[in-house]
């Protein structure tokens, strides 16, 4: 399907969505969700169980009614609440909106539109797969794709380029990896980018040999060939995206990463009235979040749906390909220690920048040297930048755990990942060795140390499911139940932690749970309806709850045909 078919069919479908059959009509009235098995967490994480919701005409939580609670008798003279409309639940179970504290929006409608070969388990099949999709899309002067992932095919070792040519030759192929943090380019590719066998590594990248991979910041040398996408292509991305967020249940994403490319489309979307899901956007770098906010965090636009909030930065690459900085070498590949992208005073200047703006800073972290290099960093600037600023680690995957501590002395936001646990296990295993994996994963010791958990899934790296992640957070065991009884068991969270790392947690780490994340007085009315009580659900079981509707302020967004 092309684009434009696609944007016509999401545009049809969205039409569809945002003229809800129940919304509020006249200021003032308000509107009842009844007859539901609702649940949500407070803000100490205690359980609260209600059986209709009252909301007013801008979208927000009036009332919770409690369960068993039994509406007045209307007499002549008082007649009692009027609402101007009311929804019948039919005693579904009804939950506060998931919230992704990490996720790439426009790169995983991309990846929903383009070539994906996430499930691909050998090189021949993604060989199979990336030949028929050339044929299939003549047209396309370039293929573009992701999700390959040498680990999962059990290869041992990178793949090559003419490796690549011998699925398509006749036309340049570039294919980012699973974790986005290195490149696939067969021959044609690597020509009409002018890389060569010679062509040095630049600074925090790495051109694998023999050719055909380009290692984190090596991609650049690839992306600056590539054909830029089209703001048509760009909004059919944003509209698929936002419709399987949606049918998660996910109704807020902190977008990390935003271009002002992005951010035009999200306000299109907003002017058009068809920006659904709420975004917390953090610039790509600080050029990028001057060029959206100028001087500093936007007000929120579009009844809460649309604010850039921060500044995300890099400190290092993925475990995956080799790039996260480790302070030790690799156990798998000892001449090794990843990519460090920045130096130390780099860094600190840059994060400094942003937050003499007031942008909240947010830094890519996954190895233990980045990670105490970002740590490092925020302890400098923590004494001239006071206040609540609520410095973001993104990942924290492979930690010291004798850096710990420092999360709780600086109120560090700890943005992890639960699925990636169950997905890198094997690998983390061969990277790491045994001797580091005490500070792996570790979400219990982060929290421990003092550190807020905000829990995500890192779309499209993962996909974006808060179920599979709220599963593994408490059980650190994958969708096959393995290992059983958990891998590194005792960094296990709670069900009710893991609970709130999507919701109430995630909302804190973008400065919005004034407004959602959590059902209650005063905030948005963001919920969803589901077909299972997800605190009485096995895991197995909470991995299959289905999404029936999602509602964002008090109107349907979508719905489960």
């Amino acid at each position: 399907m092309s684009a434009s078919q696609a944007l016509r069919r999401l545009t049809v479908a969205m039409s569809m969505v945002l003229t809800p059959a129940l919304a509020p009509s006249s200021a003032g009235a308000d509107a009842l969700i009844d007859n539901v098995r609702g649940i949500t967490l407070d803000r100490d994480q205690r359980v609260v169980r209600f059986q209709a919701i009252v909301i007013d005409a801008q979208g927000k939580v009036v009332r919770l009614v409690p369960v068993g609670e039994q509406p007045p008798k209307p007499t002549k003279k008082n007649p009692g609440p009027r609402y101007d409309w009311r929804a019948d639940m039919k005693g579904r179970v009804v939950l506060p909106g998931m919230i992704d504290a990490h996720g790439h929006v426009i790169d995983q409608g991309l990846a929903a539109l383009t070539l994906d070969l996430s499930d691909t388990r050998s090189l021949a099949e993604a060989q199979a797969r990336i030949r028929d999709y050339a044929r299939a899309n003549p047209e396309r002067a370039w293929i573009i794709g992701r999700g390959w992932n040498q680990e999962q095919w059990g290869l041992g070792r990178f793949p090559t380029a003419a490796e690549l040519d011998a699925a398509v030759a006749d036309r340049p192929v570039w294919l980012a990896r699973a974790d986005g943090h290195a490149g696939w380019a067969n021959t044609a590719a690597l020509k009409a980018a002018g890389v060569t066998a010679a062509t040095a590594d630049p600074a925090g990248g790495r051109i694998e040999k023999p050719l055909g991979v380009l290692v984190d910041n090596a991609q650049a040398l690839m992306e600056r060939a590539v054909p830029k996408v089209s703001p048509k292509d760009r909004t059919a991305a944003f509209l698929k995206a936002q419709q399987i967020l949606l049918g998660y249940g996910v109704t807020a994403v902190a977008d990390m990463g935003t271009s002002i490319d992005d951010w035009m489309t999200y306000r299109r979307m907003g002017d058009l009235g068809a920006l659904r899901v709420r975004i917390m956007a953090y610039g790509g770098g600080i050029d990028a979040a001057v060029a959206i906010g100028g001087t500093g965090p936007t007000p929120w636009l579009y009844d809460d749906r649309l604010r850039l909030e921060g500044v995300k930065l890099y400190a290092d690459g993925a475990l995956g390909s080799r790039g996260a900085w480790l302070k030790a070498p690799y156990a798998d590949a000892p001449g090794q220690r990843g990519l460090g992208f920045l130096s130390d005073d780099r860094l600190q200047n840059l994060m400094s920048r942003a937050a003499m703006d007031g942008y909240q800073v947010a830094v890519h972290a996954i190895g233990d040297r980045a990670d105490q290099q970002v740590l490092d960093a925020i302890a400098e600037l923590s004494a001239t930048y006071k206040g609540d600023r609520r410095w973001r680690i993104e990942h924290a995957q492979v930690l010291d755990p004798a850096d710990m501590a420092a999360f709780g002395r600086y109120g560090i936001i700890a943005s992890m990942q639960p699925t990636h646990q169950t997905s890198d296990r094997v690998m983390a295993e061969a990277r790491l060795g045994q001797a580091r994996l005490a500070g792996a994963y570790a979400w219990r010791s982060v929290m421990a140390a003092g550190a807020k958990l905000a829990f995500g899934s890192d779309f499209p790296v993962e996909k974006p499911d808060p179920w599979a992640g709220w599963a593994a957070a408490f059980t650190r065991e994958d969708a096959q139940g393995q290992p059983p009884g958990g891998w590194q068991p005792q960094e296990a969270v709670t069900r009710e932690q893991a609970w709130w790392g999507f919701t109430g947690g995630a909302s804190y780490a973008g400065f919005a749970e004034g407004k959602f994340g959590i059902l209650a007085p005063g905030q948005r009315a963001d919920f969803i309806v589901v077909d299972r009580d997800p605190l009485a659900a096995a895991p197995a079981d909470l991995r299959r709850t289905a999404v029936q509707e999602t509602w964002i302020g008090g109107q349907k967004a979508w719905e489960r045909k």
